[in-house]
């Protein structure tokens, strides 16, 4: 096993992904989307919503409901202009990718409609309009409190593009509908970790290690309660990229079923 020297260290951007979630029979459910082939990050890959962070995001000047933008930098180790970002960025991501809209006209509601906002959801993707004028527009007050740190991983070194992303979970509002009306993804389904895991298993899908890993911590829950209610640990995993047998892997913690499993995304050098 050799470690991958002298590789480029292209600097991170930030990036904000929300795992979706919805109680079921079977237990709880996430949203996934797989990613257009041929995007310029993790194309072809089945995702979280998610994206990087828009440097407007920063400076929204936004209503908001929830824990306070210090609470959010503590949790995730960052300063205070870089937690509202990244919140702000989860919320508009997830709404911009799947039409789930984490805000409400108070404090203590939530959307229970979004399809009219349909036009205002296009400028977004296009950077017509920024999130901070939509929920000023729309009288929406920002609900942080429906959203949970879970964890942060970053891209490893030697990658062209590279995200330092917070990984958030929330549970899908009622009434909202979550769908694929977006540019960035090829199909999109609610699934089971376990369910999402087979058809990776079986090579139906692509799940990158940041993704796999997360649908395993979700499995370990029985209720989309269990997952608000938890408060893991969010250390900061950055994979390393290592070459064995001619191919090209990424260590990171727990990595052992990823790879027993036959994933081997990364390809031959």
């Amino acid at each position: 096993m050799a470690a991958i020297d002298d590789l480029p260290e292209v600097p991170t951007k930030d990036a904000s992904t929300v795992i979706l979630v919805r109680d079921s029979a079977s237990g709880p459910e996430v949203f996934l989307l797989r990613r257009v082939i041929g995007m310029a990050f993790a194309g072809g890959m089945t995702v979280f919503p998610g994206g990087g962070v828009d440097p407007q995001d920063a400076d929204a000047d936004v209503a908001w409901s929830g824990p306070p933008v210090s609470w959010w930098a503590e949790r995730f180790g960052v300063d205070e202009g870089r937690a509202k970002a990244l919140v702000c960025a989860a919320v508009r991501e997830t709404f911009e990718e799947c039409g789930v809209l984490l805000a409400g006209p108070t404090a203590d509601t939530v959307v229970a409609d979004t399809s009219g906002y349909a036009d205002a959801r296009r400028r977004l993707e296009a950077r017509e309009l920024s999130f901070s004028e939509f929920l000023a527009r729309e009288n929406l007050v920002l609900r942080a409190d429906l959203l949970r740190p879970w964890s942060n991983w970053i891209t490893p070194v030697g990658e062209t593009r590279r995200y330092d992303t917070r990984f958030f979970v929330a549970a899908a509002p009622a009434g909202q509908v979550a769908d694929g009306e977006t540019s960035e993804a090829e199909e999109v389904s609610w699934q089971t970790p376990a369910e999402a895991i087979a058809d990776w298993s079986k090579g139906h899908t692509m799940l990158l290690p940041p993704t796999w890993s997360q649908l395993c911590s979700i499995a370990e829950f029985d209720t989309v309660a269990g997952v608000l209610a938890a408060e893991p640990e969010i250390p900061v995993i950055l994979p390393k990229l290592y070459e064995e047998d001619g191919e090209l892997r990424v260590r990171f913690p727990n990595q052992e079923p990823y790879y027993a499993a036959g994933a081997h995304p990364w390809g031959k050098r």
